[in-house]
């Protein structure tokens, strides 16, 4: 293969790990400032060198703060495709609403305002299923993009956004809530949940009071950041959770919680991964899981518990996925519900624990950071790869869930075994599929046509 190749393909799945993993804040390893340095250069040396490449990773799983950041990159530098500009569209149509007027907010901070920048602002603006609760809830957001396109918004909606007292009553229900809840306390009640909370505390309404009558207008993630942070008065249907979130949740619980309502917990883990799993259910025969509960999984301020998060849910897809299915945890624990985040990383003893059971499968899930003794796990690894099974009968992949800013990748093992950084469990099963590219022997066109199925499969959902 030509070596110019090789670098290439190497490029772009260092890119992708990263912005599947990174989101500019601190790490268990690194400082907020060292990842968002470290990320920058990512995303400006892909768009400079590999600008098809850094278009195509909005179809793939990259997180939410580095699409608006590739979005947003790809329309400052101007002469934006039609694929580009398409790629662009569709995914902003997945993005949270207040991340894409956050964008458009820094596209008009920086002057950036050509022709397909404002093509794709008011198309946005007209897809949005209801204009005027957006006025409500993200009212600066969406003024900005108005001023910034120039788009002309006829009737109430417009007074609304630029002289909201003027009018003496609107005929839109929540701009008419919006308008009363100035002097009647029962029309907090019919405004999305951040809103009605300021005019709650300007009123003086008491907390419990508040959430009570609130409560069914909360969004399900706004259920579930109340309740984790002692919201009582609000229940939350753990039926609805995505596995990710839910495993957070589960892991924001007391040990003690979490033993009393260990089959809720549990049904609720099970069902969820059995949803992400889908038609893929009991298809992976036999897998072993090495899954990191060291210290180190405990994240940091900023991403509280998250490594040992994805652990939790990779254990619960993964029990979903398999026929068999034999978990490790680094910690030698055997109760995924009470996992924890305590000790060292002995990932290189718990490798051999499953390589041991000769599964079709080996899945490590990890920081990558292995420390007892160090460098074990890489050892183990080489020799299986290269002496014991150079067939590769055994499919063994990493997937690491922290950015390192310091090596602009996710820290790898082996350099035997394919390493993939993952930010949501539900991502697993395509992280596998794109983690065999990290093992060397593909380069640029294998690549470049993986990522043109992904392109045309995600475009194609659009229509």
């Amino acid at each position: 293969m030509d070596v110019a190749e090789l670098i290439a393909a190497e490029d772009v799945l260092l890119f992708v790990n990263a912005a599947i993993t990174g989101t500019g804040q601190r790490e268990f390893h690194a400082s907020e400032y060292e990842q968002g340095l470290s990320l920058a250069f990512l995303h400006r040396y892909l768009l400079v060198n590999y600008r098809e490449f850094y278009a195509a990773a909005l179809a793939l799983d990259v997180n939410d703060h580095n699409a608006a950041r590739i979005a947003r990159n790809l329309l400052a530098e101007g002469s934006v495709t039609d694929l580009e500009g398409a790629l662009i569209r569709r995914r902003l149509q997945e993005l949270p609403p207040q991340r894409v007027y956050r964008l458009f907010r820094e596209l008009r901070k920086a002057g950036i305002n050509n022709r397909r920048v404002r093509a794709i602002v008011r198309d946005w603006l007209r897809a949005r299923p209801d204009l005027a609760f957006d006025a409500v809830k993200y009212r600066a957001g969406l003024k900005d993009a108005v001023k910034h396109t120039h788009l002309r918004l006829d009737g109430e909606l417009g007074t609304f956004l630029f002289t909201p007292h003027k009018s003496a009553s609107y005929e839109t229900p929540i701009l008419e809530s919006w308008r009363r809840a100035h002097h009647d306390k029962n029309a907090i009640y019919d405004l999305p949940y951040t809103v009605a909370e300021g005019f709650a505390a300007k009123r003086g309404i008491g907390r419990e009071a508040f959430l009570t009558r609130i409560e069914p207008r909360l969004t399900r993630l706004e259920r579930l950041r109340l309740q984790e942070s002692g919201g009582e008065a609000v229940k939350t249907d753990l039926s609805r959770m995505p596995l990710t979130r839910l495993a957070l949740y589960t892991l924001s619980l007391p040990l003690a919680e979490r033993r009393t309502r260990r089959a809720e917990l549990t049904g609720a883990l099970r069902a969820a991964a059995l949803r992400t799993a889908g038609t893929a259910a009991g298809t992976w025969g036999k897998v072993a899981a090495v899954l990191d509960d060291s210290y180190s999984a405990s994240g940091s301020a900023q991403k509280l518990r998250r490594p040992l998060a994805v652990a939790l849910a990779c254990h619960f897809l993964l029990e979903a996925l398999a026929g068999r299915y034999v978990p490790l945890w680094v910690s030698g624990r055997t109760d995924p519900l009470l996992a924890r985040a305590e000790g060292p990383t002995p990932l290189g003893l718990r490798v051999l624990d499953g390589l041991d059971h000769r599964p079709d499968r080996l899945v490590i899930v990890s920081d990558g950071w292995d420390n007892a003794p160090p460098g074990l796990a890489a050892e183990v690894l080489r020799i299986w790869r290269t002496r014991l099974d150079p067939a590769g009968t055994c499919a063994i992949v990493h997937l690491n869930p922290v950015y390192d800013a310091a090596a602009f990748d996710v820290r790898r093992l082996a350099p035997t075994v394919p390493t993939a950084g993952i930010r949501d469990a539900e991502n697993l099963p395509a992280l596998a599929e794109l983690a065999r590219f990290a093992e060397g022997r593909t380069g640029v066109a294998e690549l470049n046509a993986h990522l043109a199925a992904r392109v045309a499969a995600f475009l194609g959902e659009a229509t």
